[in-house]
């Protein structure tokens, strides 16, 4: 809980590339997480091991409960990495900043971004839905 109570921004090593992010906690997530640790401890994990007490949930517990409940809801292909693509693919469509994104990210090419957020496939759907042959 130390590492978001009272804080502004949360900082992680990312595994993969091994650089250091930062991102910021807007006011939003602020009440949510106040509300969540308001009766935890400072040493507690905000997602604890129901096996190991004192220890954080696996990132394959964490695949495990995201895939349960999207087929409860009746997805079928949920999981953790589903989360970052539809971050992104929200707030593209909230900034239409794909660069930012790229950043984020960290990817080599804008296509590459816009691929995977989806927004290609978005738009060819559309081309194809809008494309018309009267004249």
């Amino acid at each position: 809980m130390r590492d978001v109570r009272d804080k502004d921004f949360i900082s992680c090593r990312e595994k993969k590339t091994k650089k250091e992010k930062r991102f910021p906690i807007n006011r939003e997530l602020k009440k949510i997480l106040a509300d969540y640790i308001r009766d935890k401890k400072d040493y507690e994990y905000l997602f604890k091991n129901p096996h190991e007490p004192n220890k954080a949930i696996t990132r394959q517990q964490a695949y495990n409960i995201l895939s349960n409940a999207g087929r409860k809801f009746g997805l079928d292909s949920i999981g953790t990495h589903t989360l970052r693509k539809t971050f992104g693919y929200h707030l593209y469509k909230q900034t239409n900043d794909a660069a930012l994104l790229m950043d984020i990210f960290n990817h080599s090419d804008i296509h590459i971004t816009l691929r995977y957020i989806g927004v290609n496939q978005d738009c060819k759907d559309k081309a194809y839905k809008n494309l018309s042959f009267k004249r």
